[in-house]
């Protein structure tokens, strides 16, 4: 383009130089007749400035040509980008109407749910209150059949009824009295094999204990036997082949929870218990759940035990002690309260009847609430035997425990307060219990359980 404005601003000027010199000769020059055709070198410079604009025009033409398919390459991206774009906002239109379809499901599921829930939550309350009420008259028809077994006038019976009656009363007498004669056997071999270990323990320290063994070793024994009537569950025989806790039992194959008999070393043959959860079977020494079994009990049956096996009990400090005395043992805790499940475990020293029972523990791991102080000796006390250095606590509020020094706040041998339907979660009853952090808790129901602390190398 420039090209071209520059040819034909120079070639007026070009011809008009021209023209003058030409007037400028003929002024000079005597007058000759004009010649009807342009001069041939006005031709050339005309025909050569022709053809430099040609080839401008050319050129120009080409560079246009370009640009104009340049844009058009770029107008088609932009049209191939809008249509992607507009595929793409269908698409996404699309998945919001159907993501607002989902949604509007979903609430509608919500709605039927929280109907549901509390359908149950009403159901559930009405069928607890149906239970108190079959429990009410369940004691009361107990108590219209007590008396009228008492009321009920004595009938005549016969000779032999009678006789045989006689001579039932008579053996239970005599089973009664071998039970006690049994029992205080029991209790003088455990002084007495006490006092055995204490002098074999003076005489390792001395330096002659191969000595003493073999002198200790000549004296016959006699065999341990435990009085039967605590939990209906110790029986006086010995087997080689007895598993010595609930450990051995599970290595041997026997992977579900339940009853099973075992013989720790140095002791008699009773039933635990065995609850098996990860992979392992743990011993369960306390169970708790619904108040049935009253744990304000003396301490000779905490000493023994009581209660049953498949509820409520209590082992008996007497079998936890030959139990852990066997190897270092874990005390797993399990709580549960009216919402939510807690469980803390213990690496713990539990010592024999001489120092009641004194706990010494420090916590491992778990996500409950602390049960007991660590790091501290704790002796174990009942409300007819208070251990030295403890305060007396009342006989109503308090099972046996190893007390610190708060009465009845910290014990899960405490009270079970009988269930209210329709009081607020954490006043429903349960054991009233104050963990150590303080803060008091409705505990529904409650599980102590023992682990060999290395299980892979128990025997």
């Amino acid at each position: 383009m420039y090209t071209i404005k520059l040819f034909l601003f120079i070639a007026p000027l070009v011809i008009s130089s021209r023209t003058d010199q030409d007037y400028t000769s003929l002024d000079s020059i005597s007058p000759e007749p004009k010649s009807r055709f342009a001069m041939l070198d006005d031709v050339k410079i005309l025909a050569n400035g022709l053809l430099q604009l040609g080839h401008g025009l050319k050129d120009f033409v080409h560079k246009t040509k370009g640009q104009i398919n340049d844009i058009f390459q770029k107008l088609n991206i932009f049209d191939q980008s809008f249509y992607d774009l507009s595929l793409q906002t269908n698409e996404i239109k699309e998945e919001e109407k159907e993501l607002r379809r989902a949604t509007s499901k979903l609430q509608v599921k919500n709605e039927e749910v929280k109907n549901m829930s509390l359908e149950l939550d009403s159901k559930l309350e009405s069928l607890l209150e149906e239970k108190i009420l079959l429990q009410q008259k369940v004691r009361y028809l107990e108590d219209q059949l007590t008396n009228l077994i008492k009321n009920q006038p004595q009938i005549q019976e016969h000779r032999e009824v009678t006789s045989l009656k006689t001579l039932v009363e008579q053996q239970d007498n005599s089973i009664k009295d071998l039970l006690q004669t049994v029992e205080e056997q029991y209790r003088q071999l455990n002084r007495q094999q006490s006092q055995i270990k204490e002098i074999e323990n003076q005489l390792r320290r001395t330096g002659i204990k191969e000595s003493t063994e073999n002198s200790l070793s000549s004296k016959p024994r006699a065999p341990r036997t435990t009085p039967s009537f605590h939990l209906n569950e110790t029986k006086n025989v010995e087997h080689d082949d007895i598993p010595a806790d609930c450990t051995i039992i599970y290595n041997q194959g026997k992977h579900t929870s339940g009853i099973y008999s075992i013989r720790p070393s140095n002791s008699q043959v009773f039933n635990v218990y065995c609850d098996v959860k990860s992979g392992s079977s743990w011993t369960l020494i306390q169970h708790r759940i619904d108040g049935s079994q009253n744990f304000n009990e003396t301490w000779e049956n905490y000493k023994y035990g009581f209660g049953r096996l498949d509820g409520e009990f209590w082992l008996g400090l007497e079998k936890i002690y030959s139990i852990v005395k066997q190897s270092n043992y874990i005390l797993r805790i399990e709580l549960e309260d009216w919402k939510d499940k807690y469980y803390t475990e213990y690496s713990f020293h539990l010592g024999d009847h001489e120092t009641n029972y004194t706990l010494h523990l420090a916590e491992i791991s778990g996500n409950g609430p602390k049960a007991f102080p660590e790091h501290k000796d704790l002796m174990f006390s009942t409300w007819d035997h208070k251990a030295k250095g403890h305060f007396n606590c009342p006989e109503s509020n308090s099972g046996g425990w190893w007390c610190h020094d708060v009465c009845g706040e910290n014990n899960l041998n405490g009270k079970y307060n009988k269930p209210r339907t329709k009081a607020k979660p954490e006043r429903k009853g349960g054991i009233c219990w104050k963990s150590q952090d303080g803060r008091l808790y409705s505990i529904k129901a409650t599980k102590m359980l023992i682990h060999p602390s290395d299980s892979e190398n128990y025997e």
